[in-house]
């Protein structure tokens, strides 16, 4: 074990220790005598030596001793009873830390370098012992203490972990603490006088991967878009790598993609998340991977034992595990042996008697006659009355259904719901055909009425036959059903492609979609009743894409087709309008329906969008890019020649994106695709990377011979035209055969030899067959975190390409204001209490311009505007009241729309207005804060006036008088509104230049002065300020007391853009006098925003200051250092109000 360093005499020491392996820094050392034949007096001598110098214990026998070269004194950094563990911490010593140790020029840096590594490794030690109790355990408290001093976060910023490690500069390693916790990662380091430590947000993390240097022999890559830090000499390197991992997964998630991404409930909660929750969270989503259970699942037990094979006839040792609906189990090497056993199946969970050769058995039985025994569980019994508890919960649920389904079928209608109809003619009554049709829910798959009968069919009838004959075989051998055991010998009758008899049977039972159907009766045909006749979007879309579906297929020429699917698709998206429909999934519908029932094909839809592809069919198909990431990965890593010969693979990764969204249903010729769907419903997603792997290999010297992407886009085409199956004559490629001839015919594509499917899946297998789906499962862990952060960077340039055009900043500048704006949001998110987070959230989505989906865009609340306010703004006055004020009035003003919520772009625009307009247009900016709608009559109530002027968006039924009997009036009044609309129009266009302003009353005028004293405050020419400003408002006084003796109501003209509007103005201000019950514009003093400005001009300080240039870049600098610890101590302050 470790030690805390303590000095030795080395010259001492070796009188009592022999040195058994030693390096420049380190010594492993036997004490004289262990080991050494019984008797010999040296041993007998040190041995009574230690029993008189040690009371307590005898001394271990080994220790590792570290030493400075040129120093007589060393330090005992561990010891242990057995060579064994000793010999392990000198290989770690020599792995991680003897390479480091010669980048120090002072050899007593080196002491002081490995003495806090020690210590390090000592803490992280004591913490893993008391990880069980991690609730209470001490040095958990002191490190979340250690965290809260350093970087001053909220006591809302939930740590969750930390590990001992370096973080390198350079060349140079910096030994300290890395601490993960829901929101950030965070390093500080303490050495030799030097103070390191920064913050890292998760949402910042670009990339995460595992490295080797010369230097480091494995460390932990972390990079964002500003830099790259590395991380090395962990205890345990692979743990800190999956919790970082995990972190920054759920994190980003939660932070970037929440409405399109499903994240576990316990995770959806921050706070809750600790170390062992993330080790549970690791092994359900493996679980979930690796039997394709539904995500709502819930993980109970994990257990190692052993299960009789009988095919084997042997019990095979694996893991099982227990959720909500399943008992499933895995060999040990994963995927020789797999059991599924769906709780709806399972009759009893008994113990049977315990002997030497079957230690602890449980036996399961099923509904089928059949029973599993389980052997060498551990605490049995808590397992065996744990399953009992949720098999008695479900067998009532399952009774409770059940006596509802007949209480309500004795009330229904004798007429049958299901039906039979096919009619592959066209009549007459075509209409009305179609009403029937529509409301028909087929009892058969569609192959069976619509089998193409060809002639030279006989053989492919006898392959048929061979294969039911082997799946029989396999079924009396293995089992049938769910529970029937999944080994390498299905794998390769899979392959072969699953007999047309069987397919829909077998798709059924490898995704379980059969349990779902069994537990959910009469729920499709409710959801079709339901679902048509709807209109929505997504019945939009479905629509366009029915024809779509498999055109060459007799299935979908006819209405009996087109109508099942069209029923399939409608009732899913009507079930999960999270997905509602998205392209592709009308394919993979079409195939399902060819071979199962259609309510059986809709629970295959399911088990497909649910489970099987997780996130794939969103509004951003993140799945399937993230797949796509993976799939560049896996190209390298397998396929490292054709990796360097393409070293820009993202074109072979963005042909594969089809591949991957519909199963190469849309790339494969039709029964070679259908033979990859059935490897799918067997093996996930694995079939689809492996598949995707061999096709690029068999092509491998093409692809590096290729000189662009166009060429090697054609040379996979041309590949997969021609992979054909035994079937593949009874029905004709999806391709067209003048396609075919073409391609093969090109000079530039090398005719590519026939290959049967089969032999491209066992070669898949063979090659690749080694991909784990726990290997899948942490790429695209990884992966996601590069997908997430991609999608970032577009919403970022399309926002910035909308708003650069129209403004002065430089798009620098730009685009470091738009990061301040991004994480005033994710603030709210971190810190902020559950609504105003939910919120802030809702408001970061909004629907495209067409509304066919929903887009990113960051928009600000009150208090987030307020905070970025206070750091934006150019004037040297720090936050006073009076600046809070003039916030919410700039919030007001901005928030056009009255939806409380801020855009970029409208903040880009008064930021800009701020920097880079000329005086006039700052001064008109002052003014608008200072007159309805941004002032208020309440300042404590920022709600509009109870009069606002008259609105520009002037809706198109406004005040409609009652319409005559007739309807005539009413629709004169609609011409007239039309009428009105265009004029305003109109008149828009004319006033887009400048809008000439409303008056302002001798109020808003003394909070305008309170403003611009507010603003002086602090400058360096502050009192040449306030005596100018004093001079401006004695002069403006005097020209409003003129104006109002003179009784002068409207708007002055002082320029010709001025009279233009000033009869408009007097307009407002009497509509807005008429609606308050007064004659404000007649009786009160006003001044209008010409006077303003030309009275602030004759003030060459004022002229100055507002001239003055304010460097914006140094303004954000600042912003970036203050923004986390001021909106944090906000925000801890808000909630300790609360």
């Amino acid at each position: 074990m470790w030690l805390n360093p303590e000095e030795v005499l080395l010259k001492n020491a070796l009188k009592l220790w022999i040195t058994e392996r030693s390096n420049d820094f380190f010594l492993l050392q036997r004490r004289r005598g262990h080991g050494e034949p019984t008797g010999r007096i040296t041993g007998l001598l040190v041995g009574a030596l230690d029993t008189v110098l040690d009371s307590n214990a005898r001394v271990t026998p080994f220790r590792i001793l570290l030493q400075v070269p040129g120093s007589q004194i060393s330090w005992v950094i561990a010891s242990g009873a057995a060579i064994e563990e000793v010999n392990k911490h000198w290989d770690w010593l020599v792995h991680n830390l003897l390479h480091s140790l010669s980048v120090f020029e002072n050899k007593e840096d080196v002491a002081s370098f490995v003495k806090g590594k020690v210590k390090g490794l000592i803490a992280e030690e004591v913490r893993g012992r008391q990880a069980a109790q991690e609730d209470d355990p001490e040095k958990f408290r002191e490190a979340l203490l250690k965290f809260e001093l350093h970087f001053g976060l909220p006591s809302s910023e939930k740590l969750v972990t930390y590990y001992s490690c370096c973080c390198w500069k350079g060349r140079v390693p910096r030994q300290g603490f890395l601490y993960l916790s829901i929101n950030h990662m965070a390093f500080y380091s303490f050495l030799l006088g030097k103070e390191v430590k920064f913050v890292i947000p998760w949402a910042e993390l670009t990339r995460l991967e595992r490295v080797s240097t010369g230097l480091m022999t494995e460390a932990i890559r972390v990079n964002t878009r500003k830099r790259q830090r590395e991380f090395s000499m962990f205890l345990n390197l692979d743990e800190a790598f999956g919790v970082i991992g995990q972190l920054a997964d759920i994190a980003l998630r939660r932070l970037l993609d929440s409405e399109g991404l499903e994240l576990d409930r316990v995770l959806q909660q921050p706070t809750r998340i600790t170390k062992r929750i993330l080790e549970e969270q690791a092994i359900r989503e493996y679980v979930l991977a690796l039997f394709r259970l539904p995500r709502g699942e819930k993980l109970h037990e994990v257990a190692s034992c052993s299960v009789w094979t009988p095919h084997a006839r042997c019990h095979t040792a694996g893991t099982l595990y227990t959720t909500d609906s399943y008992l499933c189990f895995s060999s040990r090497e994963e995927g020789n042996c797999i059991l599924l056993i769906p709780l709806s199946e399972v009759l009893s969970i008994e113990k049977a008697e315990s002997t030497s050769l079957l230690p602890n058995p449980v036996i399961v039985s099923v509904r089928t006659k059949k029973a599993f025994q389980l052997i060498e569980l551990q605490d049995r019994d808590e397992l065996v009355e744990n399953l009992n508890s949720r098999l008695r919960s479900l067998q009532w649920k399952q009774s409770m259904f059940r006596s509802r389904k007949d209480g309500k079928r004795s009330m229904s209608s004798p007429t049958p719901y299901y039906t039979f109809y096919y009619d592959t003619g066209f009549s007459d009554e075509e209409e009305i055909e179609e009403q029937v049709l529509r409301n028909t829910v087929n009892s058969e798959a569609l192959m069976t009425a619509f089998h193409q009968n060809q002639p030279g069919t006989n053989g492919n009838k006898s392959m048929e036959q061979v294969k039911e004959r082997l799946w029989e075989d396999h079924f009396t051998e293995f089992g049938r059903g769910v529970h029937m055991f999944r080994t390498e010998k299905i794998q390769r009758l899979v392959a072969m492609g699953i007999p047309e008899s069987l397919r829909g049977e077998l798709w059924m039972t490898l995704s379980d979609a059969s349990s779902e159907l069994e537990s959910h009766q009469g729920y499709y045909t409710g959801l079709v009743q339901k679902s048509m006749g709807h209109s929505s979007l997504a019945t939009e879309e479905i629509e366009r894409d029915l024809h779509r579906s498999l055109p060459d297929h007799p299935a979908f020429q006819n209405p009996t087709g087109i109508a099942a699917l069209r029923r399939v698709l409608t009732a899913y998206a009507h079930r999960n309008p999270r997905i509602g429909y998205c392209q592709s999934m009308n394919i993979l519908a079409s195939v399902l329906l060819l071979y199962a029932k259609e309510e059986e094909a809709f629970w295959l839809l399911v088990a497909v969008c649910e489970r099987m592809l997780p996130d794939y069919f969103n509004r951003r198909v993140i799945g399937a890019q993230v797949d796509q990431s993976v799939f560049e990965e896996l190209i390298r890593e397998r396929l490292p020649e054709l990796a360097e010969q393409v070293p820009d693979l993202s074109a072979l990764s963005s042909v594969s994106l089809s591949w991957f969204l519909t199963l190469f249903l849309s790339v494969l010729p039709f029964h070679s695709a259908v033979c990859v769907v059935d490897c799918f419903f067997f093996h996930g997603i694995k079939a689809i990377f492996q598949l995707g792997l061999a096709a690029l290999d068999a092509n491998a010297v093409q692809l590096s011979a290729s000189t662009d992407d166009g060429q090697a886009l054609m040379i996979l085409t041309s590949f997969l035209d021609q992979v054909g199956s035994e079937a593949s004559s009874c029905v004709p490629s999806s391709q067209p055969p003048a396609l075919e001839t073409s391609s093969s015919s090109d000079t530039d594509i090398p005719a590519v030899r026939h290959t049967n499917i089969t032999d491209l899946i066992n070669e898949s297998y063979e090659k690749f067959g080694d991909l784990t789906v726990r290997q899948i499962e942490r790429l695209r862990c990884r992966h996601r975190i590069q997908v997430l952060q991609a999608h970032e960077d577009t919403t970022k340039e399309n926002a910035l390409r909308v708003v650069t055009p129209d403004v002065s900043i430089s798009p620098e500048n730009l685009a470091d204001v738009y990061d301040l704006f991004k994480t005033e949001h994710f603030i709210s998110l971190y810190w902020g209490d559950s609504s105003s987070a939910a919120a802030a959230e809702a408001a970061a989505w909004r629907y495209s311009d067409s509304g066919s989906y929903m887009e990113r865009q960051y928009r600000l609340d009150r208090p987030q505007f307020k905070s970025l306010f206070g750091l934006l703004v150019p004037w040297p006055g720090g936050p006073n009241q009076h600046t809070d004020t003039l916030a919410n009035r700039t919030f007001t003003l901005l928030d056009q729309d009255c939806s409380n919520l801020v855009t970029f772009k409208e903040f880009a625009f008064w930021l800009d207005t701020l920097y880079c307009e000329e005086l006039n247009e700052k001064i008109r900016l002052l003014y608008r804060l200072h007159i309805p709608p941004a002032l208020t009559e309440s300042e404590d109530d920022p709600s509009l006036m109870k009069s606002p002027l008259v609105s520009t968006n002037r809706p198109l039924y406004v005040n409609l008088p009652t319409a005559d009997p007739d309807g005539q009036g009413e629709v004169k009044d609609y011409q007239e509104q039309l009428k009105q609309m265009l004029k305003d129009l109109a008149r828009e266009k004319e006033k887009d230049v400048e809008k000439p302003l409303p008056l302002m009353n001798q109020r808003e005028f003394i909070q305008f002065c309170k403003t611009l004293y507010s603003m002086f405050h602090g400058d360096s020419e502050e009192n040449d300020l306030f005596q100018a400003i004093a001079t401006v408002t004695s002069l403006v006084l005097q020209i409003g007391e003129a104006s109002h003796r003179g009784n002068r109501p409207g708007s002055e003209v002082t320029s010709q853009e001025e009279a233009r509007g000033a009869d408009t103005a007097k307009e407002t201000a009497e509509d807005a006098s008429r609606g308050d019950g007064s004659s404000a514009a007649e009786s009160e003093w006003t001044i209008s925003y010409a006077q303003i400005l030309a009275s602030l001009l004759t003030e060459q300080a004022l002229v100055n200051f507002f001239e003055k240039s304010v460097d914006l870049s140094a303004k954000i600098a600042v912003a970036k250092e203050k923004q986390y610890h001021q909106r944090a101590g906000l925000l801890t302050l808000h909630q300790g109000t609360r």
